[in-house]
């Protein structure tokens, strides 16, 4: 009998200690009203998110004018339309350069994050300070700078140049990010693989990288997103028609006295779709790399 007392007493809650007051912490069942104002709340948001897809995607089968119109009948002439305008070129060129952006970004981030979260050396904390000081630096400060840059170095109206600037802004998160996570992964890992004769890139490559891969996910589908939607760098830098990305071939579609809105509807539709194939599959290694890099 004094075990079992000895055992209650050693798992009862810290509040219940001497000098710890009467606080106690509990649980409750939900009322109905409390259970109602959640699913109304969470019908609410839904709603407000999914109205705007399907606002676009309504808006851009509707007949002459888009949704504004009082025309009745569905048709994909403003998906024609847009194509015969060179809209496919605009999605070619957004494709390529965020792509080849997206993997030279993750590759540099990888390898920072590995070193930022396995090795001690001096002045870890100040360039690790420098690179998230990145992120919090107005954009806008750095076109006048980088223009100069691009025309002495022909780097304007190049997919180089793009890609180049694109890598820039994605990687300060990117490192931050994917440093978090590798926080949660055990060193363990890496000293068994050195015991067993791996090489440094051996243990990245072979061990790290699928140990991280929710997390290189995550930084992935935030490093394209954020290429695949930028304009300020994209207006500046590319000035040639056929090297256009998707943000400026969208808004040639807004003219100076009207709008086509047809047109905006479809292009914009055209514009969501590629990041919904893409990522839309990874979407169970998206949520938990993002989980784990919010803990961190």
């Amino acid at each position: 009998m004094s075990g079992l007392t000895s055992a209650r007493d050693a798992a009862l809650p810290a509040d219940n200690a001497p000098g710890m007051g009467r606080r106690r912490r509990f649980w409750r069942d939900p009322s109905a009203t409390e259970i109602t104002v959640v699913l109304l709340l969470t019908i609410l948001v839904l709603f407000g998110m999914v109205y705007p897809a399907i606002y676009i995607f309504y808006g851009s089968v509707k007949v002459a004018g888009g949704v504004l119109a009082d025309t009745a009948g569905f048709t994909f002439e403003n998906y024609v339309r847009i194509f015969q305008s060179g809209f496919g070129q605009f999605v070619v060129n957004s494709l390529f350069i965020c792509i080849t952006a997206t993997l030279i970004s993750t590759a540099v981030s990888v390898s920072a994050a590995y070193a930022f979260s396995r090795f001690v050396f001096r002045g870890k904390r100040l360039l690790f300070g420098a690179i998230l000081f990145g992120q919090m630096f107005p954009w806008i400060v750095l076109v006048n700078p980088l223009f100069v840059l691009f025309a002495r170095g022909g780097l304007t109206n190049s997919y180089a140049g793009m890609i180049f600037c694109y890598v820039a802004i994605s990687i300060p998160f990117s490192v931050y990010m994917l440093t978090g996570y590798l926080a949660t992964v055990p060193k363990d890992l890496d000293e068994a693989a050195i015991i067993d004769g791996a090489s440094r890139l051996q243990i990245v490559w072979r061990i790290i990288f699928p140990v991280m891969m929710p997390g290189i996910v995550a930084t992935a589908t935030y490093a394209f997103l954020l290429c695949w939607t930028e304009y300020l760098f994209a207006l500046a830098f590319l000035t040639k028609p056929d090297m256009k990305t998707l943000p400026l071939g969208l808004y040639q579609f807004f003219g100076d006295d009207s709008v086509d809105w047809g047109a905006v509807m479809a292009a914009s539709a055209v514009t969501t779709l590629p990041t919904l194939i893409l990522f839309l599959p990874l979407q169970s290694k998206l949520s938990a790399g993002l989980t784990a890099g919010a803990v961190k």
